[in-house]
C-alpha cells in the first residue's frame, strides 16, 4: 500500500489552542532537516472548524461537541476513501478527539473486520460527557468508539443537546462499537482520573506503563501485546506526542506529563507493530508549537519519529 498523508489541522477538541499548527511545525522541522518527506508523499487536507473557538461554549461538559462531530465525520469519510483507494492513511492531527473519526473510517471500510487499537499516549481518553472534569472532547474518543458512557461513575448532568451529539458521535461510521475493549492496548498511559481507571479495570484494558516496559523489556512487552492482538484482522496505531517525557523532550503539547517514553522507545513500539503487517492506518497528534519552550523541539522530535517509522 502506498502512503497518503491526511492533514487534519483541527484543534477544537483540545483545552488549549495551538495544536492546529502542529502539522505545519512538523513540515518546518522536515525542511530545516533538509528532508523532502512531505514533498515525496501525496497528501489530502481536511477542512476544519477551528474558527469556532471564538464561539461561546454552550456544552460545558463536552465543549464544541457539535463541531467535533462534524470534524470526525469528515475524517471518517477521508479515511474510508483512502482505504478504498488501497492507500495507507498516515494521519497528522491537531488534537486527539478526531481519532474517533479515524477509527470510524477504518471500521466503515470493513465493518466485519476485528480491529485492534494500539494507543501510545499519556492519557487514556476514556471520559464521556457524564464523567469529564474538563469537558474537552479530546479526552473522550475511545469512550465514544467503545460506546462507554460510564454511568456508574457519573459526576455531570449533560443537557439534551450535548447527549444528542454524543450519541451521534458514537454512531459515526457504524452504529455499533468500533472494537472490543480486549483489543485495546495502552502504552505509556500515566495521567488518568478515577472514572477512567474504573473503565480500565472493569474492561480489563492492558496498559504497558513506562516502568513495566523498561523493567520487563520492550521486545518482550511488544511481543506479548502482538500476541494479545493476534485475533485482530487489522490494527490502528496512534501516537500522541505527550506519551514522551516532557521534561526530556519538550512541553510543546497541550497536556504534557513527565516520566514518559523517550523518542527511541516510541520508535521501538511503533516499528514493532508495523512489522506485523497488520497496521492499516497510523496517526500522529497533539504537537503544539505555541507551548514549546525549546523552539520547535516537539515538532522536530515528532518528525524524527515519523521519518524513522515511515520515511
Amino acid at each position: 500500500m502506498k502512503i497518503r498523508i491526511v492533514k487534519n489541522r483541527s484543534d477544537i477538541g483540545a483545552g488549549t489552542r495551538g495544536a492546529d499548527m502542529g502539522v505545519d511545525a512538523m513540515e518546518i522541522a522536515a525542511i530545516n532537516a533538509g528532508n523532502d518527506f512531505f514533498n515525496r508523499i501525496p497528501f489530502v487536507d481536511i477542512d476544519t472548524h477551528n474558527e469556532t473557538i471564538y464561539n461561546m461554549v454552550k456544552n460545558s461538559f463536552a465543549k464544541r461537541i457539535g463541531f467535533v462531530e462534524e470534524q470526525c465525520n469528515r475524517v471518517s469519510d477521508t479515511i474510508h476513501r483512502t482505504l478504498l483507494d488501497n492507500e495507507f492513511p498516515l494521519v497528522l492531527s491537531g488534537d486527539h478527539s478526531s481519532a474517533l473519526g479515524t477509527i470510524s473510517g477504518i471500521k466503515a471500510f470493513d465493518p466485519g473486520s476485528r480491529l485492534g487499537i494500539v494507543w501510545i499516549d499519556a492519557h487514556a481518553d476514556l471520559h464521556s460527557p457524564y464523567t469529564s472534569p474538563s469537558g474537552n472532547v479530546h479526552g473522550m474518543p475511545l469512550a465514544a468508539a467503545l460506546h462507554e458512557d460510564n454511568l456508574g461513575m457519573k459526576t455531570n448532568e449533560p443537557d439534551s443537546e450535548t447527549l444528542e451529539h454524543w450519541e451521534r458521535l458514537k454512531s459515526i461510521g457504524t452504529d455499533d462499537p468500533k472494537f472490543l475493549a480486549e483489543d485495546l492496548i495502552f502504552f505509556g498511559v500515566r495521567d488518568t482520573e478515577e472514572p477512567e481507571n474504573a473503565v480500565m479495570a472493569a474492561r480489563n484494558i492492558k496498559n504497558y506503563t513506562v516502568a513495566e516496559l523498561r523493567y520487563r523489556g520492550f521486545q518482550h512487552c511488544i511481543g506479548e501485546a502482538i500476541e494479545k492482538l493476534r485475533h485482530c484482522d487489522v490494527l490502528y496505531l496512534t501516537f500522541d506526542v505527550d506519551s514522551m517525557d516532557c521534561d526530556h523532550v519538550s512541553h510543546g503539547t497541550g497536556t504534557p506529563v513527565p516520566f514518559g517514553l523517550s523518542p527511541s522507545e516510541a520508535k521501538r513500539i511503533i516499528t514493532g507493530f508495523l512489522e506485523t503487517g497488520k497496521v492499516v492506518c497510523a496517526e500522529f497528534t497533539e504537537v503544539n508549537p505555541l507551548l514549546d519552550t525549546k523552539g520547535n523541539k516537539m515538532a522536530e522530535t515528532a518528525f524524527d519519529v515519523l521519518n524513522h517509522c515511515f520515511g
